[in-house]
């Protein structure tokens, strides 16, 4: 079981005995908010959570691959997540998104994530529209950005401690944000595929 202080800013754990550990304090196995992966003392919540080593010969967060919502609102820009300090990559900006369920499609996931996240889309997925996917496959692991626009106005909300904060960031700005190194990498292919929607 864990809790989360957000005026701590770390993670804290209870141990088996009820006593609480730092999450900062090492004994995480070298993950946590220093590493910038997520802690390995944290307890699967569903079925596609933990790690697997893709092609790339890295560990990768989600057994059944992983998937994330590029949601682009015309008037405001991408919905962006500053990710929290103890995930992968903690501090910088990504989609939301996450590992996907056992037989749980990629579009389905990278919804849920993200109202998980963000309160946005609904929970159905209603009031957006699906434009386009690009799919990084490791072999072993893939990981899918799911690509998007909103057709009515969506207010994000932190929903869970994986945020420091939620933003609508425009498309010309992106890259003056400290970016995931998936998503830095991705950005203008991703870009190319959006440009004939827009």
């Amino acid at each position: 079981m864990s809790s989360y202080d957000p005026n701590a800013g770390d993670r804290i754990s209870r141990t088996q005995n009820g006593a609480s550990r730092d999450a900062s304090a090492g004994d995480m196995n070298s993950h946590g908010p220093n590493s910038g992966d997520v802690p390995d003392f944290l307890p699967p919540r569903r079925s596609g959570d933990g790690w697997t080593v893709g092609s790339d010969g890295q560990r990768h967060w989600g057994l059944n691959g992983a998937a994330g919502l590029m949601l682009v609102d015309p008037e405001q820009g991408v919905l962006m997540q500053h990710r929290a300090l103890w995930s992968v990559e903690g501090g910088t900006w990504g989609f939301p998104g996450g590992a996907r369920d056992l037989g749980e499609s990629a579009i389905d996931a990278a919804i849920r994530e993200s109202w998980e996240e963000a309160g946005v889309p609904d929970a159905e997925g209603e009031g957006i529209e699906i434009l386009d996917t690009y799919v990084l496959d490791l072999d072993a692991w893939t990981y899918t950005t799911v690509i998007a626009r909103t057709l009515r106005h969506f207010e994000p909300i932190i929903n869970d401690p994986e945020s420091i904060e939620l933003a609508w960031v425009p498309l010309e700005k992106l890259t003056d944000y400290e970016l995931h190194s998936g998503v830095a990498s991705s950005l203008p292919l991703l870009l190319e595929l959006l440009r004939p929607h827009m």
